[in-house]
């Protein structure tokens, strides 16, 4: 089984909620244009200045998405999600 990656998209100010939620419907856009099996995708907000936009990929994927979309970071997604 290959590793999942979670690509972070980080949004900061008064608006990042707002901004990381409607990034996640572009994520999943995305999802769908290229047809990928995996569909894991959201947001989460750290603090009111501060929110994340996320997607999981499959570690062979990683290095063409990272490349198209630019995430800000990744970390390696945990094999009990």
């Amino acid at each position: 089984m290959s590793k999942k990656i979670k690509l972070i998209w980080d949004f900061r100010g008064p608006v990042a909620a707002k901004t990381a939620a409607h990034h996640e419907i572009h994520l999943k856009e995305y999802i769908q244009l290229e047809k990928f099996a995996m569909n894991i995708t959201g947001f989460d907000v750290i603090h009111e200045m501060h929110a994340i936009a996320f997607m999981v990929v499959e570690e062979a994927n990683m290095i063409a998405v990272r490349d198209v979309l630019k995430p800000h970071r990744g970390e390696i997604y945990p094999e009990n999600n």
